[in-house]
């Protein structure tokens, strides 16, 4: 399988995340993934084109795509373009799963000057808007920022759910949600000392089966994607808190700032205190933006 499994972690303060895509300058290409997130992409401005399952989206300004949890995807960005991404964990549809933790919205593009459907129109609007409220922070805009991802949620289960699955949809699936189970597990506990051994008896596998699981479907071995889940928290930390690196180290599950070092470059290719440094360096600039 040429295809690896995508570590999503929400905002701060937030059960989901958004963001603007990475490819926003063209040129770019995100190779075949999966998670188990909802994802939407909302293009603003630009062109994308998307590849899911083998089929082919092109998608324009005005359009977007809902990608489904556990489909395979990729995304080729050729041309600059402005989209705003929201990634919705699967436990928020709890209540509207169709069987065994799976739920499915209508694909394809939504969206577009030729579409007649105006509920198209009102999820384009709503994820624009949230990406703009959020973005902008202006007073209370947590407040607003939850209200309209609620209301993006009724659409998605009252609108764009699908009631009716094929059995061979439940055994994919199935297929991927065994891994998936155990990696949310992870980033609930990552803090924690986690082994590989104590994870594989609590979810009823060999050590072996475990690990050949994780390098199957995830394309890493278990250790790998541990650091890796404390690294990118991590990363989040230094971003929107003051605490020192070592602070910030013991937090995530790191024995030492030495340890979230060599990680953390590793997967960034830069060290804490640069992203440290280069944060400060932002805020003292639009302190003194703000002071001209």
């Amino acid at each position: 399988m040429e295809f690896q499994h995508e570590l999503i972690i929400p905002n701060e303060g937030l059960p989901f995340k958004i963001f603007l895509f990475e490819g926003s300058r063209g040129n770019y290409i995100r190779e075949k993934h999966w998670h188990t997130s909802i994802e939407i992409f909302a293009v603003m401005e630009g062109e994308l084109l998307f590849y899911i399952n083998h089929e082919k989206y092109p998608l324009h300004a005005g359009e977007l795509l809902i990608v489904n949890a556990n489909e395979i995807h990729s995304v080729h960005a050729l041309k600059t373009n402005k989209t705003a991404v929201i990634q919705i964990p699967l436990r928020q549809f709890e209540g509207y799963f169709t069987a065994q933790q799976f739920i499915r919205f209508e694909g394809g593009v939504r969206g577009g000057k030729d579409s007649g459907n105006p509920s198209d129109k009102r999820l384009i609007s709503l994820v624009q808007r949230l990406y703009n409220v959020y973005a902008e922070k202006r007073n209370g805009y947590d407040f607003r920022t939850i209200s309209l991802y609620y209301e993006l949620l009724y659409l998605l289960v009252t609108q764009y759910r699908v009631t009716e699955v094929e059995e061979k949809e439940l055994r994919h699936n199935r297929h991927l949600n065994a891994l998936s189970r155990i990696t949310t597990y992870m980033r609930e506990h990552y803090r924690e000392e986690l082994k590989l051994s104590d994870l594989a008896e609590m979810f009823g596998y060999s050590d072996a089966y475990l690990s050949r699981m994780f390098r199957e479907y995830a394309k890493v071995n278990f250790k790998t994607y541990l650091q890796d889940i404390r690294t990118s928290y991590a990363y989040r930390d230094i971003l929107n808190t003051d605490h020192t690196i070592s602070q910030i180290a013991l937090d995530n599950g790191f024995c030492s700032s030495r340890g979230l070092s060599k990680d953390f470059r590793k997967r960034y290719g830069v060290l804490p205190s640069e992203v440290k440094r280069e944060k400060k360096h932002k805020a003292a600039e639009q302190e003194t933006d703000s002071l001209k």
